[in-house]
């Protein structure tokens, strides 16, 4: 099994389903170069569940067009299997289907924008600042302050009173 060349085969474009479903059907059973696949039409039509004249058209015209090369046989129960090979350069001269890589943002009026989207995992987030918890604490202090002062019998408890009632609302 080559990552290689199931990588090569999965960034082209091969026409149509069934000959992509094939091609990566064969790339799977390959060496990194390529080579040394030898498994019978009808395992890869039971494994790749097109019919029988699909897989074998297929093959055929991947063998005209270089796409694929016999390059001997084997002996198996039925009589003999072809073992193949992939040509990985005629693989790279096939239409790529990977998206050419463009700057990122956007551009208004010829102007780019920011690099990173806002929610974008390497934008950096600034930590809350003291300045609004401050505002938050003098908030409730102010309106602790306007309690009478017979009527306060624990500063915290009473803070955290008033900054539960603040969220209710």
């Amino acid at each position: 099994m080559s990552w290689r060349v199931a990588n090569e085969c999965a960034e082209r474009k091969f026409g149509s389903a069934a000959r992509k479903q094939i091609i990566m059907f064969l790339a799977d059973k390959a060496s990194d170069d390529g080579s040394g696949i030898w498994c019978s039409k009808g395992t890869i039509q039971r494994h790749t569940e097109l019919g029988e004249s699909t897989v074998k058209r297929t093959i055929g015209d991947f063998l005209k067009e270089g796409i694929l090369i016999e390059t001997g046989r084997r002996k198996c129960k039925n009589g003999f299997t072809v073992v193949y090979h992939i040509s990985l350069a005629q693989i790279a001269l096939l239409e790529s289907t990977v998206e050419p890589e463009i700057a990122t943002g956007s551009m208004v009026d010829g102007v780019p924008g920011p690099q990173w989207t806002p929610n974008h995992p390497k934008t950096i987030h600034k930590p809350p600042t003291r300045k609004r918890e401050a505002a938050e604490a003098s908030e409730s202090g102010k309106i602790l302050a306007a309690y009478p002062p017979d009527r306060l019998r624990g500063k915290a408890a009473c803070l955290a009173q008033i900054e539960v009632a603040m969220k209710e609302g």
